[in-house]
């Protein structure tokens, strides 16, 4: 009997979040994902970026 009032929750959870989303900020939602974040400092070429991490990751 347990299992079935715990997949019962699960369902009402389910069904809350899937219909009763919280409202999202599209403009700060978009302000974020347009940021470049840059993940190197751009003087190396990624290939040798990439040789670099290996011969650190083998030290």
């Amino acid at each position: 009997m347990a299992r079935g009032r715990a997949k019962a929750k699960q369902t009402r959870v389910a069904r809350r979040l899937k219909y009763h989303s919280p409202a999202v900020d599209l403009d700060r939602l978009r302000a974020d994902l347009s940021t470049e974040r840059p993940d190197h400092d751009g003087d190396e070429p990624a290939a040798d970026r990439e040789e670099a991490d290996r011969e650190v990751l083998h030290e």
